[in-house]
């Protein structure tokens, strides 16, 4: 391990700050929300619930839950101009977390809480984002198609009322818990590019918006939330199963990165991709189709016994959204839609115990030349 003096790249094994919001053992392969085991979490809880436990630091009671859900509910609608400005844009040629990160941005125009610094007023515009992001995502899937926005539907869940606004039918009780999960699952990570990008913003004092567009503009990288849709690609890319094997071995010898494989953090299995596994099982084999499903696991198989890399959480998401029906392009924009949640946990965290991050680089260039007047320049 690096000393404090000489960080490894990419400030790896550097310890930046104090947090009570996640904890991580890449060894065992452990990831706790708050303290609770993620596998309980996605096991017995609700998105809802999870989201409420990131920003309060505890589960909620019957009535916290209640109150959480019907704020929700009450701020799901995103203004029409929105929308409007959404459709200027040429949605079909643009990435669609560019698409995401200008919503995102005209959404402060619209809170009337944008500036305000006190802590109640976090919280309320960290209950708008969550719930308006949503909205949002599912718009963008739709004009991307050329189809309208389907307003929200305050009988069903966060998780059910997206895949409503996605499709315009209610989804059915396997379809909703799954999507609920995988939000679950994607909701909090500790200090990922991402989440250290919206706290370094929060960090100047700058509003808890400009800190999430910063957040989602890291995210849209693929070595970050953009490796699920990359998963997806590389399985239609390589199209069957009897072809896995030659077509990663090549990749392999060609130093490519199998995208989804290994982690910064696990050395093992990432607790994520083991429940997402089984999802992805559960909804193949409900639709007859198990081969993306199977395909993956022949790679990460391929993969460990020449890499030694395990799956990490974007890897068996990709055929898990895919055998729902949803196109891969809004792969990363879903992850947006559960990590809004953990990003606002820590740019809460952030503000209230705030001091501005200015780390310092080693310096490896050149010293004490001489100037060089530009007609003596070569």
């Amino acid at each position: 391990m690096p000393d404090a003096a000489t960080p490894g790249a990419g400030l790896e094994n550097v310890v930046v700050a104090q947090s009570e919001v996640c904890w991580i053992d890449g060894q065992l392969g452990e990831l706790l929300y708050r303290g609770y085991n993620i596998k309980d979490l996605a096991a017995k809880a609700t998105f809802e619930e999870i989201s409420f436990l990131l920003w309060h630091g505890h589960l909620p009671n019957a009535d916290e839950l209640a109150k959480l859900d019907a704020d929700w509910k009450a701020c799901r609608e995103v203004p029409s101009e929105i929308f409007d400005t959404l459709r200027s844009l040429p949605l079909k040629k643009d990435h669609p977390m560019s698409i995401l990160r200008t919503a995102a941005s005209l959404l402060a125009h619209f809170d009337p809480d944008a500036n305000a610094s006190d802590p109640e007023a976090r919280f309320r515009k960290a209950y708008r984002l969550t719930s308006q992001f949503a909205t949002i995502v599912a718009a963008i899937a739709r004009l991307r198609e050329d189809k309208d926005p389907i307003a929200p539907n305050p009988n069903l869940s966060h998780a059910a009322n997206f895949l409503y606004m996605l499709t315009g039918n209610e989804p059915d009780e396997m379809s909703a818990r799954t999507m609920d999960v995988a939000l679950i699952l994607h909701a909090e990570h500790g200090f990922n590019a991402s989440t250290f990008t919206g706290r370094v913003v929060a960090a100047t004092l700058s509003d808890i918006y400009s800190a999430t567009v910063a957040a989602i503009g890291a995210l849209k990288g693929p070595l970050h939330g953009g490796a699920n849709t990359a998963v997806m690609e590389m399985l239609i890319e390589i199209g069957e199963l009897s072809k896995v094997e030659s077509a990663i071995t090549a990749k392999l010898a060609n130093k490519e990165k199998i995208m989804g494989m290994g982690h910064r953090v696990y050395k093992t299995m990432d607790p994520r991709a083991t429940i997402l596994e089984d999802l992805s099982k559960q909804m193949g084999e409900r639709i007859g189709n198990t081969k993306w499903l199977e395909m993956s696991e022949k790679i990460w198989r391929t993969v460990n016994q020449q890499k030694g890399l395990w799956p990490n959480v974007d890897f068996f998401s990709a055929s898990t959204y895919y055998t729902m029906g949803i196109d891969p392009q809004l792969n990363t924009l879903i992850f947006a839609v559960s990590r809004v949640t953990g990003w606002t946990a820590h740019i809460i965290e952030q503000l209230t115990h705030n001091r501005l991050i200015r780390p310092r680089a080693e310096y490896t260039g050149p010293k004490d030349l001489a100037f060089v007047e530009i007609e003596d320049r070569p």
